[in-house]
């Protein structure tokens, strides 16, 4: 499946869930998804797009392995899905949005934690899911960048 198309049934499921353990679930979905979508940049993506790609990468896995993973079967765990990455510019507008998504979603989440280990895990994925926007943001600057160095047609 493409890229822009998980991210947005991701953005859709994420602003679906209403309960901790749901959210937490789309926040892992969503991590996941980053981290899969970052490896397939770093190895086919633009040239220039490999070293925050890698990154992106680490960050994303970081994000997931901070939090409980899911108990989803192969076939509901979206990142699995992702076949397609065709307009990489798109797609990393999209993970940017979702990203500053699940970062809300996360303060709502540790705000409502009932005990301080479930806060600070909210904070460390807090932290993943920001670092890794960042990452994304940087790929979308050097794809600009690139653009404006390409020759007019």
């Amino acid at each position: 499946m493409d890229a822009v198309r998980l991210i947005l049934t991701s953005r859709q499921a994420l602003a679906a869930s209403s309960e901790m353990s749901g959210t937490l679930t789309e926040v892992w979905q969503a991590q996941a998804l980053a981290q899969a979508i970052g490896s397939r940049l770093a190895v086919s993506g633009p040239p220039e797009l490999r070293g925050e790609a890698l990154g992106l990468t680490e960050l994303a896995g970081r994000g997931c392995g901070v939090l409980d993973a899911p108990d989803l079967d192969t076939g509901a765990l979206r990142a699995a899905q992702l076949t397609e990455l065709d307009d990489a510019r798109e797609a990393l507008l999209a993970l940017g949005g979702l990203l500053g998504e699940v970062g809300i979603a996360l303060v709502g989440v540790a705000s409502g934690a009932s005990d301080e280990a479930r806060y600070w895990q909210c904070m460390e994925a807090i932290d993943a899911a920001d670092e890794s926007r960042d990452r994304v943001l940087e790929m979308l600057r050097k794809l600009a960048a690139r653009e404006e160095a390409l020759p007019e047609r």
